[in-house]
């Protein structure tokens, strides 16, 4: 019989955000305690492999590898590939990030570089903030960026150096610092400047110390958790762990090679997450094949109507039928056009990933999933059963589910008083059994 998994509240908290999880503050996903806690109680075999497909900023593959587990996270956003690399970064690895950091602003200062018309930085900043911000990225990865990332076929972030991502991370932090004056009220959300907005000017300097600061800050979080983990007799070796960017609707995983899944999928809320990341990207943009556009219709729960015209599959479950043919006949604009077809996108990407994610798990393996349900207009969205009833079509087995009622990001939307709903949200832990 399997051991009773320890599930705390998934609710991320900003107080639990310190010290090295304290760089890494990415909506959505889960805290690093609710992993932690997940993983130790499971008591899993020596050689076990752990697999977060959704796996965003990489609190799974972190979680894993600290306790010496081998795990994979896929993720197809490649800020967030990134993210997850630079996370894994080893504690000895933080005295030289400095010195580093020293070198990178110092050739950026000396030689800026001449800046592409189509440069997707210009979107926010002036061209000569533009082109100083360029040089930075430029300089990090002409010093760390080698053969492997940039092969002949291809660019492959999946095999970025973690110092390398860490410089990267340190650079994303200070152009969201810069770009402040475009955040909404929504936090995942960063609005591109109009055309006829002026844009950022910041001296070389304020950049500079922006960076300098963040490289300052995580080389000194690595440090400490160094000294922590020196005081710690049985600490564990660091557990081997692969990053890749792939689709879950699309992933190649063997049979059978997974023991535990662990993983938070994109919520049903009309969230673009790659709008989430557009600074991010912006950064990237000389490393990436794949524009911002193209990659945001790729991602589940995209807000572009897909191409291809997609039928409600049996796959999908009793309970997502009924809410689709509710939300084709809702009375709302564009709720049997648009609505309708982005959110058939959703399920049909979801089913496909999920039933990817069965066929990787092990017989008597188990999948923890971290779903939150939400509204559409007056409609109520039962993510967590419609996931569960998907979870059986695929050959899943749900043994438990955990509710934890939180606010949700919907209910600083003013239109949502025009619909007579509950306020908040339920996010459910689902754990199921292969």
């Amino acid at each position: 019989m399997a051991p009773r998994l320890h599930i705390l509240s998934p609710k991320r908290n900003k107080r639990l955000q310190t010290g090295w999880e304290g760089f890494f503050p990415y909506y959505a996903g889960f805290p690093e305690l609710f992993a932690r806690e997940l993983l130790q109680s499971a008591r899993l075999p020596r050689g076990a492999v752990i697999l977060d497909p959704w796996n965003g900023s990489g609190t799974t593959t972190y979680v894993a590898s600290d306790l010496g587990m081998t795990s994979i996270g896929i993720d197809l956003n490649p800020v967030m590939i990134i993210v997850a690399r630079a996370r894994l970064l080893p504690p000895s690895e933080a005295d030289h990030l400095r010195p580093l950091a020293a070198t990178i602003l110092s050739h950026a200062h000396s030689a800026p570089p001449t800046l592409d018309s189509n440069d997707a930085l210009l979107g926010w900043f002036e061209p000569t903030t533009a082109a100083f911000i360029r040089g930075i990225e430029q300089n990090i990865r002409r010093s760390l960026v080698g053969s492997m990332t940039k092969s002949p076929d291809g660019i492959h972030l999946d095999k970025i150096s973690g110092t390398a991502a860490t410089l990267y991370v340190a650079l994303f932090a200070a152009c969201r610092k810069l770009v402040a004056p475009f955040r909404s009220s929504n936090p995942t959300w960063l609005r591109m400047p109009k055309e006829t907005e002026a844009r950022l000017v910041a001296p070389q300097i304020t950049v500079a110390r922006f960076f300098a600061d963040n490289v300052r800050g995580m080389s000194a979080a690595l440090a400490t958790k160094l000294d922590a983990d020196l005081l710690i007799a049985d600490t564990p070796r660091a557990g081997e762990c692969k990053i890749n960017l792939s689709d879950t609707a699309s992933m190649r995983l063997d049979a059978g090679s997974v023991d535990f899944v662990l993983t938070s999928p994109p919520y049903c809320t009309r969230i673009d997450y790659t709008a989430a990341t557009r600074i991010e990207l912006a950064v990237l943009g000389p490393l990436m094949s794949t524009g911002a556009r193209a990659l945001g219709k790729k991602m589940i729960g995209s807000t572009q109507v897909p191409s291809a015209s997609i039928e409600i599959d049996d796959k999908w479950g009793k309970t997502c039928a009924h809410f689709l043919e509710a939300l084709k006949k809702h009375p709302s604009k564009a709720s049997g056009g648009y609505y309708y077809r982005t959110h058939l996108d959703y399920f049909d990407k979801m089913s496909r990933s999920i039933e990817r994610m069965s066929d990787a798990l092990k017989p008597g393996g188990r999948a923890i999933l971290v779903v939150q349900d939400s509204y559409y207009k007056d409609l109520h969205n039962d993510l967590p059963k419609v996931i569960s009833e998907i979870g059986v079509k695929h050959g899943l087995n749900l043994k438990r589910r955990e509710d934890f009622h939180l606010r949700s990001m919907s209910d600083i939307n003013p239109g949502r008083r025009t619909y007579a709903r509950p306020s908040g949200a339920t996010e459910s832990v689902l754990c199921f059994a292969k």
